[in-house]
């Protein structure tokens, strides 16, 4: 028996309208978006410090004098010589004594004063002016009056013979043995005022409760900021370490104001190096050469430190775009 079967016709249904082109368009505007907010940030970026840093890196190249065609290509003679040279080892290793300072004196006592100045005190907001202010001053003014303070029978020496601790006076800036140090002073009481505001801006996010429960818990004053308080002010400690380190490794104001970088090379820096033999000496490939110099290694410990150090901030604490 044979059955015969009629094929059924559907009606068929109105195709969707495509959204490719309506993607194609929202993808268009995002990347004009993009390109009229970023690009002229861009420019400035590239025109401030790209092409300065190209233009160094081409320059240090030559011996150069700053006058006169680029004509004694020299290749990377300059950044041997200066690897070589004993005085630049010197300003390296005085820039990594700064830095290593910064994080062994600076730190603990600015987070000991910003957990002081965080407190409930009696004229706390004078307290916290009075700390912030040197920071406020320019490196010039901050270094000339230091110098005439430090100078032979100066201010600073009066105030030591008049304490009766005159057995410690130096000549503070022209001894090769504590001159180094001298500036680290300075430099601390120039600088410790941002760090300290910087730790008490993290202070206020800790939580109060979180240290009411520790209280309740038994834990001690130590215990509480040893184990509550330190930890949540972690990302605010990195940042400032962060800055710390590449504003030393970067010193050359109050060092050059003060110094030259003198006696003897004593505080010499790897900008005043770089300054003295760029500017003063008209060895401007030689200068462009330790620039870059100055440049990679600032450039390697951010990379480095952002990898290792920061990544764990960092992660999560972008935003993406909603369009």
């Amino acid at each position: 028996m044979t059955t015969a079967t009629t094929p059924v016709r559907t009606a068929a249904r109105p195709s969707a309208p495509s959204s490719r082109p309506r993607a194609r368009r929202s993808g268009l505007g995002k990347r004009l978006e993009l390109t009229l907010l970023l690009g002229p940030a861009l420019l400035l970026f590239a025109g401030f410090v790209l092409v300065p840093i190209g233009i160094a890196a081409f320059y240090s190249l030559f011996e150069w004098n700053g006058f006169g065609p680029l004509d004694d290509f020299v290749g990377f003679d300059n950044y041997a010589d200066a690897f070589s040279g004993s005085v630049f080892q010197g300003a390296i290793v005085h820039n990594l004594i700064i830095a290593g300072l910064s994080i062994v004196v600076q730190l603990p006592l600015s987070i000991g004063l910003a957990m002081l100045l965080n407190r409930k005190l009696r004229g706390r907001a004078v307290l916290r002016a009075l700390v912030f202010a040197p920071y406020v001053l320019s490196e010039a003014i901050t270094a000339v009056i230091w110098v005439l303070m430090l100078q032979p029978s100066g201010f600073a020496d009066q105030v030591l013979h008049g304490v009766g601790l005159g057995g410690l006076v130096h000549q503070w800036l022209a001894d090769p043995g504590i001159v180094l140090y001298t500036l680290f002073a300075v430099i601390t009481w120039k600088y410790i005022g941002f760090g300290i505001i910087l730790l008490l801006a993290g202070l206020q996010g800790v939580p109060a409760e979180l240290r009411e429960a520790a209280a309740l818990d038994g834990a001690s004053a130590w215990q509480t900021t040893r184990h509550v308080v330190l930890p949540l002010l972690g990302p605010t400690i990195r940042i400032w370490i962060f800055l710390s380190v590449i504003g030393s490794l970067q010193l050359f104001d109050i060092v050059w104001i003060m110094t030259l970088g003198g006696p003897a090379n004593a505080s010499t820096t790897m900008a005043t190096y770089l300054v003295d033999h760029g500017f003063k000496r008209y060895e401007f490939g030689f200068g462009s050469a330790v620039a870059v110099i100055l440049f990679v290694i600032c450039f390697v410990f951010a990379l480095l430190y952002q990898r290792f150090a920061l990544r764990r901030d960092t992660e999560g604490a972008l935003t993406r775009m909603v369009g």
